[in-house]
């Protein structure tokens, strides 16, 4: 692999010049009155894994379906509905 070393003045007049040898494989370091200082490097794009992003952040009681009996009860009382048992006696009667 081959390998640039140039200063930071350098880097500044030939950045797309330096852009493209990295995107072509080649390494590039920025020196700073002769040290090396940095290493240009391609970029590369982040992928997200969706499946399962969420895991340990969320919790379902064990019960979650079950239901109260008291509130079963309520449901399953006529008086709540009334319009409703009126419109059921009179298509039965």
């Amino acid at each position: 692999m081959r390998m640039t070393k140039v200063n930071v003045h350098e880097a500044k007049t030939n950045l797309s010049k330096l852009i493209e040898k990295v995107k072509k494989g080649e390494e590039v370091i920025i020196a700073k009155n002769g040290v090396p200082e940095v290493r240009l490097v391609p970029y590369e794009q982040e992928t997200k894994d969706w499946f399962g992003m969420d895991e340990g952040k969320i919790w379902i009681a064990e019960d979650f379906d079950d239901l109260p009996d008291d509130i079963l009860e309520m449901m399953s009382d006529p008086k709540i509905f009334p319009n409703e048992s009126e419109e059921l006696d009179e298509a039965a009667g």
